[in-house]
């Protein structure tokens, strides 16, 4: 599949897309917090689905275009294409957080000395007002016609692995020329992400058999021990030359402390750069044998995310920078990150796929997460930008 690199309209004002971004800096400030202040912890699909209504409501009213609501296994979703054909431009977003209920408690929403503070403020519900924004101003500048092609994609499970957002986003983008992916920008600067690793998620459960500790411990078969062996050659495939890691994680084990465990297991966390780094830890996982005679291992899980690949990524940070200037901001700089994100999956079926368009900040899924709002407009103009150059 080709896609082109550039198609940039003529007919835009990019000067202007910067004094409208800045003009709608106080209703985005609101609409961030409207966001924020809904909490949407992954694991409660209610809160989820509560999320994503109200998201929709915005989206209706800064658009007057309603998202179609997309429920999979329980999980809430939204899509929104303008126009008949298939996607063109897809911009990925997610609306689900790591943050448990009564995190608002704590860290209720603040914009204070140029930072905005909240669950989700960095990752990433800044950047998902940002996308309905974006394409307001197009419409604005434009008219409909200005934004057919266009997809915005909101999914509810991004933060615990897209099981059921990924199928959906992935047939949304299957013939587009280019998924903007609206996660926070890397560092102070707000570079963009133009390569981020693939990842592999596993549980390695392994078996043994009980017996008591003390009476009669060379009955059992030591679970926990061999779970301690298991570890050790896990993380021994690890590859930092090839910038691969093999991280044993979450372990747990044993019943009591009198009895030889009869069952344990550990979690893994592998990141790779490229799909075969991937492939050779899968195969290896798969193939680990037991030490102790009598035990068993269990292997759950397998590759989660494929790599968003530099190439996918460099003829529109390319265009990323030409239309910067053209703007009249600063150019973006461009870095790779071992972070997954779900242009992981748009990048690994071959669509242009660039990251990192969202909040400027820090601290994804940290205590003092936070955006800067003096970077929202410029960046909610760029991307403005990138949109009708790809729909072009």
């Amino acid at each position: 599949m080709t896609h082109p690199t550039s198609n940039s309209d003529a007919s835009l004002d990019h000067p202007a897309l910067l004094s409208a971004a800045e003009s709608r800096l106080p209703q985005m400030l609101e609409d961030i917090e409207r966001a924020i202040s809904i909490e949407t912890p992954s694991s409660d699909l209610e809160a989820v689905a509560r999320g994503a209504q109200d998201f929709a409501a915005f989206v209706t009213e800064r658009l007057g275009a309603t998202p179609e609501t997309v429920t999979v296994d329980g999980v809430t979703h939204l899509r929104l294409r303008f126009g008949s054909g298939p996607a063109k431009v897809v911009l990925v977003n997610h609306q689900d957080t790591v943050w448990p209920h009564g995190t608002l408690e704590r860290i209720p929403f603040s914009h204070e000395d140029g930072v905005v503070r909240g669950p989700g403020s960095f990752d990433m519900l800044t950047g998902a007002v940002m996308s309905v924004h974006a394409t307001a101003m197009l419409i604005e500048q434009g008219g409909p016609e200005a934004v057919d092609g266009l997809s915005i994609v909101v999914t509810g499970d991004e933060e615990v692995g897209s099981h059921t957002g990924a199928p959906l986003l992935r047939e949304e983008a299957a013939q587009a020329r280019a998924a903007f992916v609206m996660e926070a920008a890397a560092g102070e600067g707000g570079a963009l992400k133009i390569a981020r690793k693939g990842t592999s998620m596993y549980t390695i459960v392994l078996h043994g058999r009980a017996s008591h500790a003390g009476l009669d411990p060379e009955k059992g078969v030591n679970a926990g021990l061999e779970m301690s062996h298991q570890m050790l050659a896990v993380a021994g495939l690890a590859n930092p030359d090839q910038g691969t890691t093999v991280t044993p994680t979450v372990f747990s084990g044993g019943t009591t402390t009198n009895t030889v465990p009869a069952l344990a297991r550990f979690d893994v966390d592998v990141r790779a750069k490229t799909q075969d780094e991937l492939q050779r830890v899968d195969d290896a996982i798969r193939a680990l044998r037991p030490v102790l005679d009598g035990a068993t291992i269990e292997v759950q899980g397998g590759i989660n995310r494929p790599p968003m690949e530099r190439s996918m990524a460099e003829s529109l940070f390319d265009r990323a920078a030409a239309l910067s200037e053209a703007i009249g901001i600063e150019p973006p700089q461009g870095v790779e990150v071992g972070g997954a994100s779900d242009g992981n999956y748009t990048a690994g079926d071959g669509i242009p796929t660039l990251d990192g368009l969202g909040a400027v900040g820090d601290g994804a899924h940290a205590e003092h997460e936070h955006a800067l709002s003096s970077y929202i407009a410029s960046r909610t103009a760029l991307l403005a930008a990138l949109i009708a150059d790809q729909l072009g």
